[in-house]
């Protein structure tokens, strides 16, 4: 196993844990009977931020490849 794929398994496996739990509150808070002002915010931004989280995994996983997750050691 390479040393980037060792680096990748612990942003895959939170951004991943963050992704389901995300999706989960989502769909749970359109099952059950609120009323529809509280259904979007509480539905809509978990989403959102579960799109946040595969943006900032894949730009993560970008760094890795390209080797500057070394470049804050030289700070």
């Amino acid at each position: 196993m390479s040393s980037h794929t060792k680096k990748m398994i612990a942003p895959i496996v939170i951004a991943s844990l963050l992704i389901i739990y995300y999706v989960g509150f989502s769909a749970v808070c359109m099952i059950f009977p609120i009323p529809l002002a509280l259904k979007l915010p509480f539905g809509l931004v978990p989403l959102l931020l579960a799109g946040v989280s595969i943006y900032v995994l894949l730009e993560r996983i970008k760094e890795i490849r390209s080797g500057e997750e070394d470049d804050l050691s030289k700070y």
